[in-house]
């Protein structure tokens, strides 16, 4: 846990505020001591401080969930609908503000952090339609006089810990879908972008969430591990590292919690000779340096089977054409990474590629910027080709705007190397034949696949379903499944009975 250092850019600590805690329905200032810089990834000027919460004020926070869940959970399902319908038009209402403060605090551009709140509302919009997900079955007269029937009811208070590359979109993959079906909520944004999150819990609260449905809480590990362990908390969702997810896993489930946790990605695409080059090109490029490389979906590794690997040298002269600078800066298309440390992360990577032999075609390092932003994170985009498994630059995610190119001569070759991979969040296939498209969505491992189109996210009426090492948890995110984690079943029989009927005695039964 870092305490705040100086400040890097032109405000100091008094010119900067704190960013406050929601308990209640009202914000307050945490009387923590221990803070987290919050940084304009394109300048590097500190531009506000998260707090790291103290013991009291988490209790506090996951007492007043716990309370307000004993009325939220009778609220008609109906009724709790409707906040999300009011909700999803301010939301809509607010894009423009929304987007300003999120390409402040991440660094994506401004039509990627609209795409960012865009893909939230989204499940907003679907969490509209919880009451019907969480209808029951019935089965009359399965004995005499006897009904069965099972419906789903909401677990209590839930919890989600947000990571900083979607500042919008994840916390509204989690509250929403919770707070619909019953349940009320206990939200950690990533300490490096809280804004975003502030602004949408405030435009919540607005829209008619009763006080305590939705409390806003800060820091690093310490919040994460009480997340783990409080005892009113009874699932916790979380996006982002490995690391971090297996320890929330373990931790939340030896304390008898449900948990989902989606990880990291190394996303293939597999370009067979057959498809139209243009496309290819233009995606790829999109796919790999979108968003600065730093989504869990982004293309990662191409894999061009046959004549399909001469394309590539086209790919890095689209690359070469992206401007890079401040997300808030029109005509650019790839912003910073989301901090110093990333960014250096990235460069290191880049290098070890070059050092391990693969073949640098577009360096991304040390990119021309704007004035006014020399002491931002830039990387520009990179491509790679001659890269083969075991360097760095394909076994590792990277998280920055980097291609890693690699030729093999047949279908088959590609669709092994592919499920080679531990991972399993996402891939794409690129081809005008239907039997090769049907062949690889019947043999590929990953469990989002793109047919001719490269970044396969499910739109939320269905559910975010990565698989292998890119989850832990049985119950992916948002859609049914969603609804499904932050509810459980509960199953009534029933007998009623003629008046004069009378139960014979018997100590005969099942269970």
């Amino acid at each position: 846990l870092a305490a705040a250092g100086p400040a890097l850019g032109r405000r100091g600590f008094a010119d900067v505020a704190t960013v406050p805690i929601l308990i209640d329905g009202k914000k307050m200032q945490s009387k923590g001591a221990t803070f987290y810089d919050v940084h304009n990834p394109a300048t590097g000027e500190l531009i506000a401080r998260t707090p790291q919460c103290t013991p009291e004020e988490l209790k506090q926070a996951a007492d007043s969930c716990a309370e307000a869940f004993k009325s939220w959970r009778l609220t008609p399902p109906s009724k709790r609908a409707r906040v999300m319908h009011k909700y999803e038009g301010a939301i809509r209402d607010n894009t423009e503000a929304l987007a300003k403060v999120l390409t402040e605090e991440q660094g994506k551009t401004i039509a990627d952090a609209k795409g960012d709140i865009f893909r939230g509302l989204e499940v907003v919009e679907i969490s509209t339609n919880v009451p019907a997900m969480i209808q029951g079955e019935t089965l009359p007269g399965v004995a005499t006089s006897v009904d069965v029937h099972s419906y789903r009811v909401p677990l209590g208070v839930c919890a989600g810990i947000c990571p900083f590359n979607f500042p919008a979109m994840i916390p509204l993959w989690m509250y929403p879908p919770a707070v619909t079906a019953g349940n009320t909520f206990l939200l950690k944004p990533s300490e490096r972008v809280p804004l975003t999150a502030m602004m949408l819990a405030d435009m919540a609260h607005d829209c008619g969430l009763p006080p305590g449905v939705l409390n806003v809480v800060h820091g690093g590990h310490d919040t994460v591990n009480f997340m783990c362990d409080n005892d009113h908390i009874r699932a916790v969702s979380f996006v982002g590292g490995n690391n971090a997810g297996a320890h929330i896993y373990d931790r939340a489930g030896k304390n008898g919690k449900r948990a989902q946790c989606n990880l990291g990605a190394k996303n293939h695409a597999v370009i067979l000779p057959d498809a139209d080059p243009t496309s290819v090109v233009n995606q790829l490029v999109g796919a790999s340096c979108g968003a600065a490389g730093q989504r869990c979906m982004a293309i990662s590794v191409g894999v061009f089977v046959g004549k399909s690997k001469e394309w590539i040298p086209r790919i890095a002269e689209e690359a070469a054409k992206l401007q890079v600078g401040p997300g808030d800066r029109a005509g650019v298309e790839v912003g910073p990474l989301i901090s110093k440390q990333a960014q250096e992360r990235v460069n290191s990577l880049i290098q070890s590629g070059v050092d391990e032999g693969a073949e640098l075609l577009l360096d991304g390092r040390n990119p021309s910027v704007p004035k006014g932003c020399e002491e931002g994170y830039f990387t520009g985009p990179t491509i790679f080709t001659k890269v083969k498994p075991g360097m760095k630059i394909y076994d590792q995610e990277i998280f920055g705007p980097v291609l890693a190119c690699i030729e093999v001569d047949t279908f088959d070759e590609a669709i092994k190397l592919c499920n080679a991979n531990p991972f399993g969040n996402g891939t794409a296939v690129f081809t005008r034949s239907g039997a090769a498209a049907r062949k690889y969505v019947d043999e590929i491992e990953a469990g989002q696949v793109g047919v001719n189109l490269p970044i396969p996210v499910p739109l939320p009426m269905f559910s975010f379903t990565g698989n292998k090492k890119s989850i832990l948890g049985d119950l992916n995110f948002y859609g049914k499944a969603g609804v499904n984690f932050y509810t459980q079943l509960k199953t009534v029989t029933s007998a009623w009975r003629d008046e004069e009927y009378v139960e014979q005695l018997s100590t005969a039964g099942v269970g």
